[in-house]
């Protein structure tokens, strides 16, 4: 046997005998067996195919999250676009303005003239950045507007929001030297009538009510209720008549007499608005006085005694607005202003342009204080 043979392993009964090697060259160099593979080796499994319905899924929820991030992104710019819109408008005095838009609801669209339809709905509170004011300040800001429609539907509200409005459209009036007609809604009554005195004719549709020429302060007295409950009110106030008016203690003759005085001194203002509002009654006060009980009117009546014009529709109260401008009807269009709301009114503060009572409606409302409103009317409309 070589040299370079390796020896046999020692037989065993259970083991077979090796199988010998073939014979390999002698070279003098070591030279490695030839390969032999296995039997039995790892075989990697076959690689599934993918479907065409799942490549279409796995798109489809690839470019549903690239559109999500894409309007995500769009709607950040946007309101981050509406709030440095509303500061700088804020800053520039402009938002009163721009927060109003035109409609077209009449006349001739292609025309430069306008004739603008000013609308005040709802119970009337103060509110210098409302939507009445802001309508105003956009008529004062442009110089084509020939004529003011003055749309009053209303029960009236406060002294002071009724008082502000007519300061704000007395004011109008003067500077635009421009004609101003009311038309009374379904309502025009207490601070309604009272902010109607601005219009140089006034215009009531055949079924409106009107009047309600007075003031009144709506005071509770609720002690007997704190009573039956168990509460006890104990206010620290600096001086006797701090807490008058308050629900939770009775009202004393003093302050009975104090009220009834600021009631009656409102009631003089409100005559005296309306003797320089009603040329009718300027050197008539005593028709007036007896007119001014609190009593509402029809239509006709309100023609009978002079507290109105005209009995006619928004349309009629429109013509002769302007023809009291020396407008032909192809010379101006019809402008209704509309509230025009961002991004950041409607998502921070829910507003909508028709609320029935916001909460700082409500606060006027339910603090005492004097009021040009028709009792027990609830209101379609808040004026903002």
């Amino acid at each position: 046997m070589s040299e370079n043979t390796p020896d046999p392993p020692p037989s065993s009964p259970n083991i077979p005998p090796p199988i010998p090697p073939r014979p390999r060259p002698t070279t003098g160099h070591y030279v490695p067996p030839p390969y032999q593979s296995p039997s039995h080796h790892f075989q990697p499994p076959p690689a599934r195919s993918t479907g065409c319905g799942q490549a279409v899924v796995i798109g489809l929820i690839f470019m549903g999250i690239i559109g999500a991030v894409g309007v995500c992104t769009l709607f950040g710019m946007v309101f981050l676009f509406s709030v440095a819109n509303d500061a700088f408008n804020e800053i520039s005095g402009e938002r009163a303005e721009k927060t109003v838009t035109e409609k077209v609801i009449g006349g001739n669209r292609d025309a430069r003239d306008k004739v603008v339809v000013v609308t005040i709905d709802g119970v009337i509170t103060s509110n210098a950045d409302g939507f009445v004011a802001r309508q105003i300040r956009r008529v004062v800001s442009d110089r084509s507007v020939k004529a003011v429609v003055l749309r009053v539907n209303s029960p009236g509200g406060t002294m002071a929001g009724s008082d502000y409005y007519l300061y704000l459209l007395n004011k109008m009036k003067s500077e635009q030297k421009i004609p101003v007609v009311v038309s009374m809604g379904s309502m025009a009554t207490s601070g309604g009538y009272y902010v109607s005195m601005v219009g140089d004719e006034i215009y009531a549709e055949p079924t409106t009510i009107t009047g309600s020429i007075g003031v009144i302060a709506s005071l509770f007295d609720a002690t007997e209720l704190f009573k039956k409950i168990g509460v006890e009110s104990t206010p620290i106030v600096s001086g006797p008549h701090k807490a008058m008016g308050s629900f939770a203690k009775p009202m004393s003759e003093e302050e009975r007499v104090i009220w009834q005085n600021l009631i009656d001194d409102n009631f003089d203002r409100f005559k005296q608005v309306i003797r320089e509002g009603r040329n009718e009654f300027a050197n008539n006060p005593e028709e007036l006085d007896k007119l001014a009980t609190g009593q509402v009117y029809t239509a006709n009546e309100a023609v009978a005694h002079k507290l109105i014009d005209e009995i006619g529709f928004l349309d009629d109260a429109v013509e002769r607005a302007g023809r009291l401008a020396n407008l032909l009807e192809r010379d101006y269009k019809v402008i209704q202003y509309r509230p025009k709301l961002s991004v950041i009114d409607t998502l921070l503060e829910g507003r909508t342009p028709n609320k029935l009572w916001s909460e700082k409606t409500l606060t006027e409302i339910t603090t005492p204080k004097v009021y040009l409103i028709y009792p027990y009317v609830f209101p379609v409309d808040a004026t903002e």
